[in-house]
This record gives C-alpha cells, sequence and structure tokens, in this order.
C-alpha cells in the first residue's frame, strides 16, 4: 500500500497495485500487430515510477487550464516502453484519469523495411564518398570493398584486420547514420508534435497514423479523447529535441552490455545481433545519453529511480 506519509508520496490518495489476472488483456499502444509481454520486472519498474510520476501529473493537471499532460517513456531496445507505458496508463485509469498510449513508431517517414534499406544505402554512400575524399580509394580497394558488400560485411570491424584501409570506410559511413538516426529526416516529429499540440489544445477526435509492414499498410483512424486527461508516448525518441509538447520525459535506461545481453537472450537461435544492428543501437544510445539531461525520471535496469548525475557516472563507465 502506498500513502502519503510514505517516500513515495501520491498527494494526499491511497493507492494500491492493481494486479489484473490476465495483463494481455490491459491497452497496449496504437502500433499495428505490436505485441507486449508484462512481466514482473516491468511491473516493479511501474510502480517505481508510478508515485512520483502521479506527483508530477497532477501538479500539471491542477494548474493547466486544459488539464491535458503529456509523458514519454523512452529508452533503448528492449528495455519495456511498451509494457512499462501500457501498465502506467493502467495505473492512471485505475485512479479515474483516462490516458492514450501513441506509439512514435508509427512516425518514420519509411516503413521499416525501407527505412532499414535507407540506412544501409546512407552508410555505403557516406562511407565510399569519405574513403574517396580521403585519399585511400584505388581500383584493387574498389574490387574488394565491392565484394564485401556484396557478402554484406564491409560494415563489419573485424573485416579491419584483414583489410586495414575499410576502418575509413567505417568510420566515415557511422557519420553518415550519425547525421540520419534520430533527426527529421528520418522520422516525422513534426507530425507527432501536432498531434501532441492539438490534444492539449482540447481537441475532442484527433486523426493518428498506424504503420504496418508494408506500403499499403498505412491509414489513419480517429481516435476519440473526449474523457483523456493524459496522453503516454511509448516510443526511443520521445525525449529528442526535434519532438515538442512531451511534459515529463522517462528515461528507462539499459547500459550497452545489459542491452546486448538482453537481445541475446531474446535471440531463439542464440545468435546475436549482425555488426550493422550492434552499429545502429551504439548510435542510438549515445543519442539517449546526449538528451538524458531533459529526463524528470530516469530509472536503472533493476528499478532504481536516479538523478541525472547518477545517470551519468554509470554511463560513462560503460564507456560512453
Amino acid at each position: 500500500m502506498i500513502n502519503k506519509e510514505e517516500g513515495n508520496k501520491m498527494d494526499a490518495i491511497q493507492w494500491e497495485v492493481p494486479r489484473p489476472e490476465d495483463y494481455d488483456r490491459i491497452k497496449k499502444g496504437d502500433m499495428p500487430g505490436d505485441v507486449i509481454q508484462i512481466q514482473e520486472g516491468h511491473i516493479t519498474k511501474a510502480t517505481l515510477i508510478f508515485p512520483k510520476l502521479y506527483q508530477l501529473v497532477t501538479a500539471i493537471l491542477e494548474t493547466r487550464p486544459k488539464d491535458k499532460a503529456v509523458i514519454s517513456v523512452h529508452g533503448g531496445s528492449g528495455v519495456g516502453k511498451s509494457e512499462i507505458g501500457a501498465l502506467l496508463a493502467y495505473y492512471f485509469k485505475d485512479l479515474g484519469i483516462g490516458t492514450y498510449i501513441l506509439s512514435g513508431d508509427n512516425y518514420p517517414h519509411r516503413i521499416p523495411k525501407h527505412n532499414d534499406q535507407e540506412r544501409l544505402r546512407i552508410f555505403r554512400e557516406r562511407g565510399l564518398k569519405g574513403f574517396v575524399a580521403q585519399g585511400a580509394y584505388n581500383k584493387e580497394r574498389s574490387e574488394q570493398l565491392r565484394e564485401l558488400q556484396r557478402l554484406d560485411l564491409d560494415f563489419d570491424p573485424d573485416q579491419i584486420k584483414a583489410y586495414p584501409w575499410l576502418f575509413i570506410y567505417q568510420q566515415e559511413g557511422r557519420k553518415g547514420l550519425e547525421d540520419y538516426l534520430g533527426t527529421a529526416a528520418e522520422i516525422d516529429f513534426e507530425e507527432i508534435s501536432n498531434i501532441i499540440a492539438r490534444f492539449k489544445g482540447g481537441k475532442d477526435h484527433i486523426l493518428l497514423k498506424r504503420m504496418g509492414r508494408e506500403e499499403t499498410d498505412i491509414w489513419y483512424d480517429k481516435v476519440d479523447f473526449t474523457d483523456v486527461k493524459v496522453m503516454v508516448i511509448e516510443w526511443t525518441h520521445g525525449n529528442n529535441a526535434a519532438l515538442t509538447g512531451v511534459d515529463i520525459p522517462i528515461l528507462l535506461n539499459s547500459t550497452p552490455s545489459e542491452t546486448l545481453e538482453h537481445r541475446r537472450l531474446r535471440n531463439r537461435d542464440g545468435g546475436t545481433d549482425s555488426p550493422f544492428t550492434s552499429l545502429v543501437l551504439d548510435i542510438e544510445q549515445r543519442l539517449l545519453f546526449s538528451q538524458a539531461s531533459k529526463a524528470k525520471i530516469i530509472v536503472l535496469k533493476d528499478g532504481e529511480i536516479v538523478n541525472y548525475e547518477q545517470y551519468r557516472q554509470i554511463m560513462l563507465q560503460e564507456g560512453l
């Protein structure tokens, strides 16, 4: 039982963590086909987050004439954004506060498979141009590079042992990815920011985008926000500077080693990520680190809530 005398006060109310028998029936985000699996670790984190979050939200609802608040639950791959976002929304609903869970994954400019292709195209184009610009290009290396590309080995750092010149190509390709990932070139931040503005402006109905796996799987649904007080955005980029209108960013942190271990455990055949996926995840992790000072709540993998300086020291020890 959490009450106002305890460390994480809930401002003069008593709240007992609801434990529905079937967590699969909890409302999840609006990404088509998204599957969430709520586990005890997610419940522990959400239960620790909610009292502090409730205080922040009620402070907003008491002072804002339109009575709307926007939360983002963000973090790296596999950290539990969807599950914890769903639980936090469920807890607000349990207290009679209407919520809607918006998935930012509906708002890239390209469907997933085309975005993956674009990432690889950018890496290779920028890598080759940088390779040429630095005077390292010649016919023999060009032929070797094309063979590595054909085998999808040009982004593998282990190949540098056999081809030392490949370091230049990979370094320049990484710079190209850093200029693309999590930017307005990849994601339609403007559309989500406009949705937030309409929500806060009191619009009763808003058309929201849905994105599947194919070009024909893109459509809009009219969503009723009449009784919604809180919007929960679950999304890697929920604390990005290009996104406007978020009141309470919540960072679910996972160190690079924790993320790698999670992805290994999740992989059914016991394999690891491709070198290109690992490169993308590393860039993503560094982007999250650069944005973390704006987070209102930072939660470690074990559920501990820390301040920014504590988080920063942990991540610096991990080599970021």
